[in-house]
């Protein structure tokens, strides 16, 4: 593979691959496509010592895309439709059960499809693929992942979602920096890959960014709470510089919307002033923690102010994060490409997208080898390299 670490002499495809993805990640899909094809389309050398094998197997495709649809009723009801065979293919079903900009008819009234219209989906692509080999589901925000515990007398979709994928035969669940990976242990002897997207975040905020220096004098981790404390701590370990985190005081005498409401942010750590600040979450939501958290931090002196999320909903839209960016809260928001993004975001001069097409394409590719992505769990190696070529200016 040109460029990639990672080769597949000693392995064949368990079977032919077949990437399913549901309109919710039509063109997030078509760029995974492209790498893999790339991949193999330039992995000459290894073709050759396998040809006899992979000719009858569909190895070197123009496109590993499976052609089906999901039509609905005019009652909203819906069913999935495969327009070619899948018998003993590797299938991996993609989603992205945050895309709310799909709609459909529901007698004569359009409705956005929400979560559990892509979940079904998802389910009705799954029961489809009779005959199939394996089947793997790249969720990158996970379904109803929020919603992983039980605090009172509620229901835990995320455990219920899980085992209920696992009974319809899925081998492997992938997904990215799970709200809580705990929940994985509702389905302890099945596959489920929870992976970060810290290299390639570093990356884009290097190109971005020229002048961004990674070292403790000039560098702060900031963990906006408690919850996001693991994700601040293994950058600041990565990377070497000093970490602080903020602690929400919340009101636990209502809810609003669901939730608590945070009645004020206090911030534990050592001084900001004079330095750059990355702020680390796994979701931006409504944004208004972040902008808080920036706002306490402006107060403390820093310098410029980073907010970087896994997954960038913006369920408020994005009036407030304009309003921030000019009263010059924030120097820059990152999210990555893994959910739905609006052109209005896309739009924004303070955005910089986190292009994560690559890194799917290589875990696919990995997993239909039936090869370990332990490699590609833990970029600590690729990371360390890429800090080296930076210290070097080859960056």
């Amino acid at each position: 593979m040109a460029n990639i670490d990672y080769s597949f002499e000693n392995s064949i495809p368990i079977g032919p691959l077949k990437i399913a993805a549901l309109d919710s990640c039509k063109d997030f899909a078509k760029k995974v496509d492209d790498y893999i094809v790339s991949f193999r389309q330039h992995d000459a050398e290894a073709l050759a010592q396998r040809q006899s094998m992979l000719d009858f197997r569909g190895y070197d495709s123009k496109s590993y895309l499976l052609d089906f649809s999901c039509p609905r009723f005019g009652s909203g009801e819906a069913k999935c439709v495969l327009k070619e065979s899948v018998r003993g293919s590797d299938i991996f079903a993609m989603v992205d059960v945050t895309n709310y900009s799909l709609t459909y008819q529901l007698c004569g009234e359009v409705n956005h499809m929400s979560p559990d219209n892509h979940y079904q989906d998802l389910k009705r692509l799954i029961g489809s693929c009779r005959g199939a080999r394996r089947v793997n589901v790249v969720m990158p925000f996970l379904y109803e992942g929020r919603q992983h515990k039980r605090n009172r007398r509620e229901s835990l979709d995320c455990a219920l979602a899980l085992e209920e994928l696992i009974d319809m035969g899925v081998s492997n669940i992938i997904t990215f920096d799970a709200h809580d990976p705990r929940v994985q242990n509702a389905i302890p002897l099945n596959g489920f890959d929870n992976f970060f997207p810290t290299y390639q975040f570093l990356k884009a905020l290097v190109k971005e960014v020229k002048d961004f220096k990674l070292d403790n004098d000039h560098l702060m981790i900031i963990s906006p709470d408690e919850g996001a404390m693991s994700r601040a701590v293994y950058f600041s370990n990565i990377l070497g510089v000093d970490m602080g985190m903020f602690y929400k005081r919340r009101d636990y005498t209502k809810v609003i919307n669901g939730r608590n409401p945070i009645v004020a942010h206090e911030f534990l750590g050592s001084n900001v002033e004079g330095k750059d600040v990355l702020v680390i979450d796994d979701m931006i939501s409504s944004g208004e923690s972040m902008i808080d958290v920036a706002r306490k931090l402006k107060a403390l002196h820093a310098k410029r102010i980073f907010l970087y999320s896994t997954f960038g909903l913006f369920t408020n839209g994005m009036e407030k994060f304009d309003e921030a960016y000019k009263e010059g809260l924030f120097y820059r928001v990152l999210t990555t490409n893994l959910v739905y993004q609006t052109p209005e975001l896309l739009s924004r001069e303070y955005y910089i997208s986190c292009d994560m097409s690559k890194y799917i394409a290589l875990l696919i590719d990995t997993l239909n080898h039936d090869a370990s992505v332990s490699d590609l769990l833990d970029p600590y190696e690729r990371i360390h390299r890429f800090l080296d070529r930076y210290k070097n200016g080859q960056v």
